[in-house]
């Protein structure tokens, strides 16, 4: 049942058949009335309430669920809001909802059914199946203006389903009384309407055919004419029937009763014309009499044109014809092995493999690249779109090059929304679609960003990011915003999307508002530690940086490590932000960022590093050389502690090729840089009034802060200010 409504009747959404060649089976097309459905519920068929016709090339995001029938049926079945309950709890589970459906089709229930597809088709308006099982239960129910409706919306939705389509045509002739002069009329209409949304499809095949037999069973042979002239320029899977079905429609008939009028005319005097060089040249009659100057050539009367003439003319007409039956061909075999490729053409919720995906990216690739050529270079194209007009003649025309780029613009877009029918749950389709339509119409990508977000991939978050930049880029802040608080929303606790928005703001010129909702961020995560210091980091960079308010700044980290006094990211952010002042009226605030960062429960790698910058700030900073070596016997005492071994590097002597383990524990060769044999610095002399152990100690000092090693203890580039005075490691 999970794949049902999705998966019955696949052939009308694309299912390709399995075929060894590209000959399509030969198996007569059923009339529109044996397709039609019967309804027991109508014995007499009355006119139904008109009914919204479906739109062409609407936008899918702007379908609304019909309203409901009045009627109720009392209580919902038992087991009805448990299952309901489950669905709703979580509305990704896809066999919940199926399972809330076959209930309630077990039941019987209309109401309940009723309830049910609507909140379903909301969720998943691309499985056409439950449209007709929605379409279905509001006929039975009496209710065919709902039926109507339902079809109407579910082809807002997904405009390209051939199934959806006859299904919604099947309704109306079941419905309508034909002996109205109106009825025949919407048919047409709506038949008009299914060709142009989905006869380019490339199983648009029974759509086509289902337009020619009412046509025919109507009596218009030559509007069945004309529609078969449109579909022989169309590239689909069973293109050679439709040319078999065009002979056979023109041998069956006289040539006037199928041909437009000008086009008759015109055949007819050009076989006459033929037949009279033909008899001039064999002289085998006589000259036939001439007219006077002036004298028109009077009209044949009905019936007086010769077998010989009338075949001449079909001749005629089957030259013409066969050269965009050639052309159209090859058009389906430029086609043919990336619609092999495609297994399933129609939507589930279960994933698509890696073979399928490459095959309709390539698909893609393929149709924009003829778009592209035909750009560069120009010639006459043989397709025409499938909207160009009731009655179509088969003559050669000219095609401008406007005209063959819009047409294979228009077939780009089609394959574009059967890929996104198979690839719905897919955000980099959706996106190669937004890139392709941008550059034509903002409106028109924006629409699709919508359709994505709304209906398709409401939990996943970057396609929502990619629209509001969209917007921001096309200067409608306003939208941007609303995506995003959106987008929050749904999913509550995303970092990004909140720095998205603060972003937003700040580029706005908004630092207010920027800075509010960093604040707001702050206190909403105190109870998850490592996001309140995310956000705390990015609030004090903020208030520092573009607020130019380092006390405030100095104040939310603060905050932040009372909270978290284990995060070494807060101690680091703090470290920088005190060693980016005054240096000598910060000097006391760095050292006591070194000691918190000390007495904190950090690794004791981390801890070495803040001792090292301390040690360089004082080295850098310090007025006092006591200060100095006061901070250099504290850093000596802690090496020895936490990382003695790391001592034995300051006497020089050590092989410079020496093992050092990086941070993941492997170990890699470290070469010590290249460096002259006289030290970068050379010790000051002793300093009057200082023992022989603190000389020895700073003497010791200057070949300590050389070692290569230096850097094995994280210590990050990023702090080293003096590159030149502290050799890399």
């Amino acid at each position: 049942m999970a794949a049902e409504g999705c998966e019955e009747e696949m052939s009308g959404n694309g299912e390709l058949e399995e075929s060894s060649a590209m000959e399509a089976s030969d198996d007569p097309a059923l009339s529109s009335t044996e397709m039609a459905v019967n309804s027991e519920e109508n014995g007499s068929l009355a006119v139904a309430p008109e009914a919204p016709e479906a739109p062409v090339g609407s936008d899918p995001a702007t379908f609304t669920m019909p309203q409901a029938a009045e009627e109720e049926e009392g209580e919902l079945p038992a087991d009805f809001e448990r299952l309901w309950k489950a669905a709703h709890d979580n509305p990704q589970d896809f066999t919940s909802w199926t399972d809330l459906l076959q209930y309630c089709e077990q039941e019987s229930h209309v109401t309940a059914s009723r309830r049910a597809l609507e909140a379903f088709l909301v969720r998943y308006p691309l499985c056409y199946g439950y449209w007709k099982k929605f379409a279905d239960l509001e006929r039975r129910a009496g209710y065919n203006n709902k039926a109507e409706e339902v079809c109407v919306q579910g082809l807002q939705a997904i405009p390209l389903s051939v199934d959806l389509w006859i299904h919604y045509i099947n309704l109306l002739l079941g419905t309508l009384d034909m002996n109205l002069p109106e009825s025949p009329t919407r048919i047409r209409s709506v038949l008009e309407d299914a060709v142009v949304a989905a006869g380019l499809d490339f199983h648009s095949d029974r759509l086509w055919d289902l337009y020619v037999e009412w046509e025919k069973e109507q009596g218009n042979m030559k509007n069945a004419a004309a529609v078969l002239d449109r579909v022989l320029k169309v590239p689909t899977q069973l293109y050679n029937t439709h040319y078999d079905k065009f002979k056979e429609h023109l041998n069956g008939h006289e040539p006037k009763e199928v041909l437009s009028s000008e086009e008759y005319e015109e055949l007819r005097a050009l076989c006459r014309q033929s037949q009279k060089a033909e008899r001039a040249e064999r002289a085998q009659e006589e000259e036939e009499e001439e007219r006077p100057p002036g004298e028109e050539e009077p009209a044949t009367p009905e019936g007086t044109d010769s077998e010989e003439l009338m075949q001449k003319i079909r001749e005629q007409v089957l030259i013409r014809r066969d050269k965009v039956y050639q052309d159209n061909e090859g058009e389906v075999r430029k086609r043919w092995h990336y619609e092999d490729a495609i297994k399933r053409p129609y939507f589930h919720v279960k994933p698509l493999d890696r073979h399928q995906l490459r095959s309709w990216h390539s698909y893609l690739d393929w149709e924009i690249a003829q778009l592209s050529n035909d750009t560069k270079d120009p010639q006459q194209d043989p397709n025409q779109a499938a909207a160009e007009g009731s009655e179509v003649t088969a003559q050669p025309q000219e095609q401008s090059e406007d005209t063959a780029v819009a047409t294979d613009d228009h077939r780009v877009r089609i394959l574009f929304e059967r890929c996104l029918i198979a690839c719905a749950l897919y955000e980099e389709f959706w996106t190669r679609y937004t890139q392709y339509l941008e550059p034509q119409s903002v409106d028109e990508a924006r629409a699709v960003f919508k359709r994505a977000c709304e209906i398709h991939l409401i939990y996943k978050p970057n396609i929502h990011m990619q629209w509001a930049t969209f917007e921001e880029r096309h200067g409608d802040l306003t939208e941007a915003r609303r995506v995003l608080e959106a987008l929050e929303k749904t999913l509550p606790g995303l970092a990004v999307v909140r720095l998205r928005r603060a972003a937003l703001e700040r580029r706005a010129g908004q630092l207010d508002q920027s800075e509010a909702l960093l604040q707001e961020a702050v206190a909403e995560s105190k109870e998850k530690p490592t996001l309140h210091a995310f956000y705390s980091i990015k609030l004090a960079r903020l208030l520092l940086k573009l607020g130019r308010n380092p006390s405030r700044a100095r104040t939310v980290l603060q905050e932040a490590l009372e909270i978290s006094p284990d995060n070494d990211k807060l101690h680091l952010n703090l470290l920088e932000l005190e060693v980016s002042g005054d240096p000598w009226a910060s000097a006391e605030a760095v050292q006591e960022c070194v000691t918190r960062a000390l007495a904190a429960p950090l690794a004791p790698h981390t801890k070495i590093l803040f001792s090292q910058r301390g040690l360089q700030f004082a080295e850098d900073y310090s007025n006092s050389i006591q200060s100095v070596l006061s901070v250099y016997e504290e850093h000596q005492k802690l090496l020895k502690e936490l990382g003695g071994t790391k001592r034995e590097a300051e006497n020089g002597d050590e092989d410079p090729e020496k093992l050092s383990k990086s941070e993941d524990g492997t170990a890699v060769a470290v070469s010590a840089p290249t460096m002259p044999h006289v030290p970068i610095t050379t010790p000051p002399p002793p300093v009057m009034g200082t023992d022989a152990t603190s000389q020895a100690a700073y003497g010791g000092y200057g070949s300590w802060y050389q070692q290569p090693q230096y850097g094995s203890y994280g210590y990050q580039n990023t702090w080293n200010y003096n590159q030149g005075y502290y050799p890399p490691s």
